[in-house]
């Protein structure tokens, strides 16, 4: 790595900082979100933790959380603000439907779209508001999935996948259903959101519904059948707008 990345990449790294934890209030508003989702005690995955909004979001609602990120840049200042909490446990990894080794694509001026899928960055590089993010190199990382983690830590409440096109791959590694999960979901690439939810419907009875952009809301005031959020989907992929599915169990 020469010294210009490893700069773009702090700087990079700070501005994830800033836009996640630098706005007043973003933290109270998140947790009010998924104080519908999480209650005390309750087990939490998050997958592809990034800089940890997540972890300051689910920690005040009283939940154990398993933070999985594996780009090791990210992993230290997790550590580093996040290591001394009992109920926090970090883990070095990306998860995936097999375990193993990938390569990790590192975007040091924007590590939020770090991702495990060449595929997913030649279908974004075609989309305009993509078109001056680089991915300036790979690095090898382990792999482990969702029913490991599980064996591990228990049957989580509520998982939060966000992995950059990863999403599918993710979902492949789990044979049981989590009563609720969310995912994103990209109009430059919404096959990957489609075949998430068809994945799911696999598992079991799930309705959905979908935030918009970075706003802690749910858009639709009822929860929709697979059928319907796929027709919401198509229709918000003209918008260009990204956001994300949340799925949860119906009850029997």
């Amino acid at each position: 790595m020469t010294a210009w990345t490893r700069l773009a990449h702090q700087l990079g790294l700070w501005r994830s900082v800033l836009m996640y934890h630098g706005i007043p209030l973003r933290r109270r508003r998140l947790s009010r979100f998924y104080a519908q989702f999480i209650q005390p005690g309750d087990l939490c995955f998050d997958i592809g933790a990034h800089v940890g909004s997540r972890l300051r979001a689910w920690t005040p609602l009283g939940a154990r959380i398993v933070a999985v990120e594996p780009e090791p840049e990210c992993l230290r200042l997790l550590r580093r603000w996040y290591s001394h909490y009992p109920h926090i446990t970090l883990v070095e990894q990306a998860v995936g439907a097999a375990p193993g080794v990938a390569e990790l694509w590192i975007s040091p001026r924007t590590p939020t779209v770090t991702t495990l899928s060449p595929d997913w960055i030649a279908a974004v590089q075609r989309d305009r508001s993509f078109e001056d993010v680089r991915w300036d190199y790979a690095v090898p990382v382990p792999v482990t999935t969702l029913d490991a983690l599980i064996a591990s830590h228990g049957l989580p409440t509520f998982c939060k996948i966000d992995v950059e096109g990863y999403e599918l791959e993710v979902l492949k590694g789990l044979t049981q259903p989590i009563s609720t999960l969310s995912f994103e979901y990209i109009p430059a690439c919404l096959e990957t959101a489609q075949d998430c939810v068809a994945y799911l419907t696999t598992l079991g009875r799930y309705e959905f519904n979908v935030t918009v952009g970075e706003a802690p809301r749910l858009r639709s005031d009822a929860w929709l059948d697979a059928e319907a959020l796929l027709a919401w989907l198509a229709a918000q992929a003209r918008t260009g707008r990204s956001g994300d599915v949340y799925a949860r169990r119906r009850a029997p």
